[in-house]
């Protein structure tokens, strides 16, 4: 459509201009959900046994966070504990320089969480989909947001719910310096989800037992409403064409005085035109950032731009993705772009639809994914020490490579391996004393 059918279009692309950072202001921000349990047969967390973990909480500066009369996560300067559908727990980490301090963050968080759960027999599996409960068996999240995505999504998506209540990602966050930069971070990150899905996956089990996949959480995310790969991504990018393309997702819902407006199937270009038959204004920018944030494909764009292609993973996996992500996306774009720009979309696409249930094995233009793995690794190892952020022992960020160093040698993710003690055992005990150490070998 033309410019002109949307009279204010410039203030919602200056949004994303706004974005734009200088190349010494880059910064890195990860968001890891985890899941929660509760007592030895892992039933998930009661809204009232998570209450009181994060009362626990406040003795470590954590202030709460409230929706009505709710509690629905804690804040502590520029990081935030928020609640995902089923009560699975989300740090939205601060917006850190590198990865040194990321890891730390992360292993402060965790050691908070684990001191804080003492009495409350409250304990964690690291893991992308939860292999112990049934979705009729899951706590609800009192958040609005959550009633409304509830009864919809599964309008778009016959998997949506199950992505809502049973899964844990992990998100990381870029900058980018211009609107160039920004197509080569997205275009990429969209190329790399297959690759990503392989390296990343921990998400083998379903009701107690093997599901088929590595990374069933992926599988479910292809059958969610509102995600997957945008089409957008294999064609030159911009500002505008992004929001042209998301503009024509249907409303999710919309907020005003803190209360949520329910959706009827509108998209946001009618929204924005004033024609939203649920309320009478015009879409305004508040309304846009709500709306971005309904957008659940593998790469998005906020005013920085988000990769959400892994499951949640063990304690090294958490420094090791970000590490990987800000070695190819800071230092090493140009090489890694010039050879993944280079793959036909059906391909990517092939490959995308098949790697959670073939893993390192699925191809794509010619090679395995660890033969490609081994490519990317090199690059953003490359990467990591051109950025030569050093730590008090004076290692740079390549030492948090280990996981996936390891996934490309052996030419075996996360799930391979928990698939092989499930083999030994047949049964998913192993996880009971599952304990994790959080004093990374990096610092």
């Amino acid at each position: 459509f033309l410019s002109m059918d949307i009279k204010n279009k410039s203030q919602f692309i200056e949004y994303f201009l706004k974005g734009i950072k200088k190349p010494n202001q880059l910064k890195i921000g990860v968001e890891h959900e985890r899941f929660l349990f509760e007592g030895q047969n892992k039933k998930r967390i009661s809204y009232i046994t998570l209450k009181k973990l994060f009362e626990n909480l406040k003795q470590n500066g954590w202030e709460p966070l409230f929706e009505k009369e709710n509690i629905i996560g804690m804040k502590r300067d520029n990081q935030q504990i928020t609640t995902e559908p089923g009560l699975q727990c989300e740090l939205s980490g601060a917006p850190l320089d590198n990865i040194h301090q990321v890891c730390a963050e992360s292993s402060k968080f965790l050691k908070e969480i684990e001191a804080a759960s003492i009495g409350l027999d409250i304990n964690t599996v690291s893991i992308g989909f939860d292999p112990f409960n049934n979705l009729s068996d899951i706590p609800k999240s009192p958040k609005q947001r959550y009633k409304i995505m509830t009864s919809e999504m599964p309008k778009g998506g016959s998997q949506s719910l199950e992505m809502m209540y049973r899964t844990c990602g992990i998100q990381i966050n870029y900058d980018y310096t211009s609107e160039i930069n920004f197509e080569k971070i997205f275009r990429l990150g969209n190329y790399l989800t297959p690759l990503t899905i392989a390296l990343y996956s921990n998400s083998p089990f379903e009701s107690g037992k093997p599901v088929g996949y590595f990374s069933y959480r992926n599988k479910v995310w292809q059958n969610t409403s509102r995600g997957g790969i945008m089409p957008i991504a294999f064609e030159k990018v911009s500002f505008e064409k992004y929001f042209d393309h998301v503009i024509e997702y249907p409303v999710l819902f919309a907020i005003r005085n803190k209360n949520y407006i329910e959706p009827n199937g509108q998209t946001f270009k009618d929204f924005i035109l004033g024609r939203f038959n649920n309320l009478k204004d015009e879409a305004n920018l508040n309304d846009f950032e709500t709306h971005l944030a309904t957008i659940f494909t593998e790469v998005r764009l906020k005013q920085y731009i988000e990769v959400r292609s892994l499951d949640a993973c063990d304690w090294e996996c958490l420094c090791d993705g970000p590490a990987f992500f800000t070695g190819l996306f800071y230092n090493s774009l140009d090489e890694a772009f010039e050879i993944a720009s280079k793959w036909k979309k059906e391909n990517v696409m092939s490959a995308y639809i098949e790697s959670p249930q073939k893993g390192l094995e699925t191809e794509l233009e010619g090679k395995k994914l660890y033969e490609w793995g081994k490519i990317f690794l090199d690059l953003a190892k490359k990467g990591l020490k051109e950025r030569n952020e050093v730590n008090s022992k004076g290692n740079n960020e390549t030492v948090y490579l280990n996981h996936v160093e390891n996934v490309v040698q052996n030419k075996k993710n996360r799930a391979q391996l928990l698939l092989e003690q499930y083999n030994k055992t047949k049964n998913l005990d192993f996880f009971k004393n599952e304990k994790e150490n959080f004093n990374y070998s990096g610092f």
